[in-house]
């Protein structure tokens, strides 16, 4: 075929164009070497020291939040085009320092803080199961520092333009989180109840029962009923001087035993309102429910359910709560019994009238201090059976053999009587006590 001079041109122009094309691209060879040479880079590893502290109670942890409104806290300002820095602070509750408060306040003067806190919102929610922290690799040294975050939360910052919020929203809305948890409680005791084991819904009696003081219903006003105690302490303690007996208060002129030994002596007024757990647990159905108390009380329950007058069967549970807890103080500070007693929550209003009474000295109590406590024991037993008390089951829960018991009896002015080979305490009146026994000097 012929081509023409201009045809020649046209070739001409194009095989150029096509040189320049192959010159401006480069090889496919060398596309592959700068691909895995970026790729090598990006692989290349970093030998670092990693250096893990842990949380310390005298140092704040470093706080994590974001700010899902999208707000910048380094972001430009638009006047001068040079980075702004905002204000950050941390607020903690000088009565419960594990509640933070992280407050964010921008530079360019705006009335819109960014606040978050770890006890309300969802830092507080039960979805936060892990554990947060911080690394920061120091490639100059090369150490990479873990530290924990602040209470292990996420602070989640949502703005809020002062002196529009309410100061309370957060207490109430803190009120519904714990409502909502106490309402949990509930559910998760009465599915206890239903579905748990016996030895479960057993610790869940003793924790709800005893546990009293620490129940928000079961709150009372503590400081004045302490100076009560504290007034009519006095009195006991000034008896107990001139009483070398070593027996609670008494009256050896007593025309009925009521009145040789008076029950308001022992149970002070503003103390019955801490004695009412049995006669609570009386409302309930749980068949294990007395196994956390002593045998003499477990085996006179059956007494309690037969009674119809409720003052009365409120005044005889408080008299059994109130032998439990004297039971389970002497298992507490004594070798013997402190590992049945380990559980036990006892009023503290019953608790400090009690250490003061018996004065233990490094968890135990001293052999004059320890009869004396068995003394009210046994006198409370006396009320309880209507003062014809049976020794049995109340010596076993004393640890103690039924002839040391028959002593104590005796040594209050009790009367031993023995019906189908079962030993009884009663209690004639006017008092009529043993000779004392003094030991010979050597």
């Amino acid at each position: 075929m012929d081509f023409d001079a201009d045809d020649s041109q046209a070739m001409e122009d194009l095989e150029l164009a096509r040189m320049d094309l192959d010159l401006s691209s480069p090889p496919i060879e060398s596309k592959k070497k700068k691909k895995n040479k970026k790729k090598k880079d990006r692989e290349s590893s970093v030998q670092a020291t990693i250096q893990v502290f842990q949380e310390q109670p005298e140092k704040l942890a470093p706080l994590v939040g974001y700010f899902p409104s999208g707000f910048d806290p380094n972001g430009h300002n638009s006047d001068e085009g040079e980075p702004s820095s905002a204000m950050a602070r941390v607020f903690r509750n000088k009565d419960k320092p594990k509640r933070l408060q992280l407050v964010v306040t921008p530079a360019n003067g705006s009335k819109v803080d960014f606040v978050g806190t770890n006890y309300i919102g969802e830092a507080a929610a039960g979805h936060q199961h892990c554990n947060y922290a911080l690394g920061v690799l120091d490639k100059e040294t090369q150490t990479l520092k873990i530290v924990p975050i602040a209470s292990n939360k996420i602070f989640r910052l949502e703005p809020k333009v002062r002196g529009l919020d309410s100061p309370n929203e957060e207490f109430e809305s803190l009120a519904k989180g714990e409502s909502a948890a106490q309402q949990k409680a509930d559910k998760m005791n009465r599915l206890n109840e239903k579905f748990g084991t016996s030895k479960s819904r057993r610790e869940a009696n003793k924790l709800q029962v005893l546990n009293r003081e620490h129940n928000p219903q079961y709150e009372r006003d503590l400081d004045g009923t302490i100076k009560q105690i504290v007034v009519k302490k006095e009195d006991i303690e000034s008896s107990q001087v001139h009483n070398v007996r070593n027996t609670p208060p008494y009256n050896a002129a007593a025309t009925t035993p009521q009145e040789a030994y008076p029950l308001d002596k022992i149970i002070f007024e503003g103390e019955w309102d801490f004695l009412e757990d049995i006669y609570e647990l009386l409302q309930k159905e749980a068949e294990d429910k007395w196994n956390a108390y002593p045998t003499f009380v477990s085996n006179r329950i059956h007494k309690l359910q037969k009674i119809e007058d409720e003052d009365e069967k409120k005044s005889l549970s408080g008299i059994f709560s109130y032998i439990t807890h004297l039971v389970k103080f002497k298992d507490q500070n004594s070798m013997d019994g402190a590992s049945s007693a380990k559980n036990h929550k006892m009023p503290r209003i019953l608790r400090q009238k009690f250490e003061s009474m018996f004065d233990p000295v490094s968890r135990k109590l001293s052999p004059e201090k320890h009869n004396l406590l068995i003394s009210y024991v046994l006198v409370l037993s006396l009320y309880a059976d209507e003062f014809r008390s049976d020794l049995s089951d109340i010596a076993k829960d004393l640890k103690i053999s039924s002839a040391a018991l028959r002593e104590h009896y005796e040594h209050l002015g009790c009367k031993l009587v023995q019906a189908k080979k079962i030993w009884y305490a009663t209690l004639p009146v006017p008092l009529k006590f043993p000779s004392l026994r003094q030991k010979r000097r050597r």
